[in-house]
């Protein structure tokens, strides 16, 4: 019987940083395995399936042999597998500053407080727009982000009307837009933020301009 103090894992790697407010800093990846969402643009589509199971115990000495202040976990979709919580308790009580990238299609409520929730708003062509839960915006706090994928121009005036919609968007650290990476035109989504007059950033992957799409980066 698989121990409920385990979790499937795809990998656990040290690299930089590669978005949000975090974005430059050396920083360990634990990657989970498994995804409810199938996004059309997704780069981490190998962590779908597969992986191993780990115990959290062991995660966490893991993270803490690696040296590295800051610990990101990713997948897939963490918060699919439930014991992501439990990890992320853990990963606070020992000490880490700890951030969680999710799609937000999942339920964040029960997410520890200590850790900073980055959350990705799933436009139009991304072809998952309806798993978004847009009951989590009333649980963000002001420390966390929101991150917003765009693959085409009409993703925009969609974005706009989200943020109209949603004013509590506005009250977050961040709101990213980032340009899906060698699809989107970067200069358009630059010129958009400058004139919507709306508190959006521009997010760049670290991580892809320096080695691509190379997978543990």
């Amino acid at each position: 019987m698989t121990s409920p103090k385990s979790l499937r894992i795809t990998e656990v790697f040290t690299s930089l940083q590669g978005e949000a407010h975090q974005a430059g800093y050396p920083t360990t990846f634990v990657r989970l395995t498994g995804c409810p969402l199938r996004c059309v643009y997704c780069d981490s589509a190998y962590a779908f399936t597969g992986g191993r199971q780990r115990a959290i115990e062991e995660l966490i000495s893991e993270c803490t042999e690696r040296a590295v202040s800051r610990v990101c976990v990713t997948g897939g979709e963490p918060l699919a597998q439930p014991d992501c919580l439990v990890l992320l308790e853990a990963l606070c009580d020992a000490g880490f500053s700890v951030s969680l990238e999710t799609s937000g299609a999942l339920d964040i409520a029960s997410v520890d407080e200590r850790v900073t929730v980055v959350m990705d708003i799933k436009t139009p062509s991304s072809g998952e727009v309806s798993k978004n839960k847009y009951e989590n915006f009333d649980c963000l706090k002001d420390t966390d982000q929101v991150k917003i994928v765009v693959s085409e121009i009409e993703d925009l005036a969609w974005v706009d009307l989200l943020m109209d919609q949603y004013p509590q968007l506005a009250r977050v650290g961040a709101v990213w837009l980032s340009p899906v990476y060698e699809v989107m035109d970067v200069r358009v989504l630059a010129e958009h933020i400058v004139q919507s007059k709306r508190p959006y950033r521009l997010q760049m992957q670290l991580h892809k301009a320096i080695w691509g799409e190379e997978s543990g980066r």
